[in-house]
């Protein structure tokens, strides 16, 4: 078992953590990044919109257009200093991205380019085709190539190891599987930042993001003491493709594009917020209606130019050409907005532990994200964290460690059997998360859910791993990741079930309106027990 040690050890390689590294960098720290996969494959590269800045290149546009837009759609749950903090910041984060060479879209004028998202009152998107987010993961790997910041890919994150001091939880490092070797390393640093994405995969195959989006760093942080809020919150993106649940961009909405039902009627304002629209949708789809996106009447040179990665995907995966042909599409789990709480340093309730981007909630999206406001929020917060945890471990030592108790997990899983495939079990629960966790619930259905879902935890040492080996034993990986995705969907129904209202995204048909007094953040520690704070 090895042991390495930083100043400041990040965990995930997505926009966030390559941002918080970035700056973490610059502020003196020595940094190492650990991820599970490889950076260029991180969900970053799935967010094709664009990232929001009130820079009035394509009609007038203002910071307090997008404090509003944003506080709108957040249903009144987000922090009105969080979101300043985050709309006043947006055009200097635009402005770095562009001096790092992300090849952002331009005008005629050769200013950054900018549509209008869902929600907006303005076109406020900056956009690099409808490849934003991969473009500006590729050049953010660059510059930490070039900056000789170390990354290590195919580690996967096991547990966050503390230790205590005078009743306060301190965070030490963290262990991992080395998926090449099989060995668990240990990773000791005084600052540690989880920048590990959402949790939208405990929908299976009924999400947008990859198979590698399971909820790991909030499972370990939550495991560690950390505390997690608003988990209810989960966004449905109104238009992935039907067959593949693949992304087709809001860009191709807010470039014009149409809904229509099997009559060929649209039925609802493509441009409201996700929510809205994605229950539309499904009140059409309960009419028995297929639902398809129209983008024809745009053209094949504008779709060459300013869509070309929907119009491959349209033929890849559907076998139809959105130049001349409707894209079946459906909603699916998108984004989720809550997530391992933290303070307005991006700290959390841990000493030292710090989180960032979609595992964490700084309190800025509420009950329903702004479209084109995560991207921008991975940028902001991403250099905010950088500083902090870089400020925070100038001063700060790491204690000693008890290695030897960091393969428990490991050693608790030789000890299942494998009676149950846990694979078919992974499915059902998908498909009971969707059917009645998803873009409308009631309490019978969730409480349904959560004895299922009680089930599977009590059977879940009959669920072991067949595949004994030791070296790129994904079998193991993806164990791991079922059992965190188990751990996070009980705390999704927990919350769900406390919230006797509809708000944003967590829409209850035995509950169809606001109720003020749940106007407020649902927090869960590790003891379980969901409370309600401002």
């Amino acid at each position: 078992m090895s042991t390495l040690q930083s100043d400041v050890l990040i965990i995930g390689a997505g926009g966030a953590g390559l941002v918080a590294a970035i700056n973490a960098h610059e502020n003196g720290a020595k940094v190492r990044v650990i991820t599970k996969e490889y950076p260029t494959g991180s969900q970053t590269c799935m967010a094709q919109g664009g990232i929001n800045a009130a820079l009035g290149n394509v009609g007038e546009d203002s910071v307090e257009a997008h404090i509003k837009n944003t506080l709108k759609s957040a249903h009144g749950i987000a922090s009105k200093e969080a979101i300043k903090l985050l709309c006043e910041e947006a055009p200097n984060a635009v402005e770095w991205l562009d001096s790092i060479g992300v090849p952002f879209s331009r005008t005629t004028e050769s200013k950054i380019a900018q549509r209008t998202l869902g929600g907006a009152s303005a076109p406020r998107a900056c956009y690099a085709q409808d490849y934003t987010g991969l473009k500006i993961l590729h050049t953010l790997y660059d510059r930490c190539l070039a900056l000789g910041i170390e990354i290590l890919s195919e580690r996967y994150l096991l547990e966050c190891l503390t230790n205590k001091a005078d009743n306060k939880i301190i965070i030490c490092g963290v262990s991992v599987l080395n998926k090449r070797s099989g060995e668990i390393e240990v990773y000791e640093a005084p600052s540690v930042i989880i920048a590990t994405g959402g949790y939208s995969r405990i929908f299976h195959i009924h999400s947008t993001n990859s198979v590698s989006t399971t909820g790991d760093g909030i499972a370990a942080a939550f495991r560690a003491g950390a505390r997690v809020s608003d988990m209810e919150f989960i966004q449905f993106h109104p238009t992935a493709m039907k067959n593949s649940a693949i992304l087709i961009s809001e860009s191709a909405r807010g470039a014009g594009g149409y809904l229509l039902n099997s009559k060929g009627e649209r039925f609802t304002n493509e441009l409201a917020p996700r929510d809205e629209v994605a229950r539309a949708i499904d009140i059409e789809m309960d009419k028995g209606e297929d639902i398809f996106l129209d983008i024809r009447h745009l053209g094949a040179e504008f779709i060459d130019e300013e869509l070309p990665q929907e119009r491959k995907l349209a033929k890849l995966y559907e076998n139809v050409d959105p130049v001349y042909d409707l894209i079946p599409i459906k909603p699916v789990a998108h984004y989720t907005m809550g997530g391992i709480e933290v303070d307005e340093n991006s700290q959390t309730n841990i000493a030292g532990l710090f989180a960032v981007g979609e595992c964490a909630n700084h309190r800025v999206h509420g009950a329903n994200r702004l479209g084109g406001n995560s991207l921008l929020e991975l940028v902001v917060f991403g250099k905010q964290v950088g500083e902090s945890a870089a400020e925070f471990s100038k001063n700060t030592h790491v204690n000693t460690l008890h290695v030897d108790s960091t393969c428990s997990v490991l050693d608790d899983i030789k000890e299942f059997t494998n009676e149950i495939n846990f694979y078919e079990k992974q499915e059902f629960l998908g498909d009971l998360f969707y059917l009645h966790v998803g873009i409308k619930r009631d309490k019978k259905s969730l409480q349904k859910v959560l004895n299922e879902l009680e089930k599977l935890l009590q059977e879940l040492p009959k669920m072991g791993v067949g595949d004994k080996s030791k070296k790129y034993n994904t079998n193991l990986i993806e164990f791991l990741e079922f059992k965190n995705m188990l751990e996070l969907s009980e705390m999704v129904l927990l919350s769900a079930i406390s919230r006797d209202e509809s708000r944003g995204a967590h829409f209850r048909t035995d509950y169809i309106n606001e109720d003020e007094s749940f106007a407020r953040h649902t927090v869960m520690s590790r003891e379980g027990v969901v409370k309600y704070e401002d």
